[in-house]
């Protein structure tokens, strides 16, 4: 009998439950039904996008390797034209990498104005990584020691030439270079020294800035004598 009680109850429960059941999908079925079809929009959706992701990563990449390839080919003016094309239309990475390569492209093709531009506006930009932004500063530094003024080669580098900054042997270099440009000697030999007293600046630069200081010396031992060589280039 007990057997009895015990399977009666068992299935008053169960009917219980699926009763419960019943009520709850009835009243929450549309709330139910949203999420799940939420869940599957967005797996669909995210496994979109990432299909997209990577076969425009894969386009933009062909466009600028083809753009470099323009380039190696001297076909200057394409390059440059596919790389505007990328610059405005390409995703990802690509756009800065485009105007950074353009940018170079016009220094060498003369246009040392248009490529100041084009690196001042990367530097600029602060939605790019700080590295790029002052590797970019850093560029229009040097191309400023041969078109502009000590004060615009300064305004671009002195940041970068602290003492614990990455880039400050090649900033420290493009400043000393400009101040012996501007015949300030004096402080083109701060600079020089700044590098050739840093136990951690690379051995080209350091040599580069030895050689420098060595040409200032003489000259102001020789004052009477013919103008001193021109810089080294770095």
């Amino acid at each position: 009998m007990a057997q009895d009680n015990d399977s009666f109850i068992r299935e008053v429960n169960d009917e219980l439950r699926s009763e419960r059941v019943s009520t709850i999908w009835r009243r929450f079925r549309p709330v139910i039904i949203a999420a799940a079809l939420l869940i599957v929009l967005g797996t669909a959706g995210y496994r979109g996008y990432e299909y997209w992701h990577t076969h425009n990563s894969s386009r933009y990449g062909d466009e600028f390797l083809a753009a470099l390839n323009l380039a190696k080919q001297n076909k200057t003016d394409e390059a440059l034209a596919a790389l505007g094309t990328l610059e405005k239309d390409g995703g990802g990475s690509y756009p800065v990498l485009a105007k950074l390569r353009a940018a170079t492209l016009m220094s060498e093709k003369g246009d040392a104005a248009g490529a100041i531009a084009a690196f001042n506006d990367v530097s600029k930009d602060n939605s790019i990584p700080e590295v790029v932004r002052d590797l970019a500063k850093l560029r229009a530094a040097w191309l400023l020691i041969d078109t502009g003024t000590y004060a615009q080669v300064s305004a671009e580098a002195e940041v970068m030439a602290t003492q614990n900054h990455a880039l400050r042997h090649s900033a420290r270099e493009a400043l000393g270079l400009a101040a012996y440009k501007a015949g300030d000697t004096a402080k083109a030999r701060e600079w020089f020294t700044e590098i050739a007293s840093d136990a951690e600046a690379p051995r080209n630069v350091t040599n580069r800035a030895q050689i420098m200081l060595d040409t200032i010396a003489a000259s102001a031992a020789a004052p009477g004598a013919a103008p001193a060589p021109a810089a080294p280039q770095g």
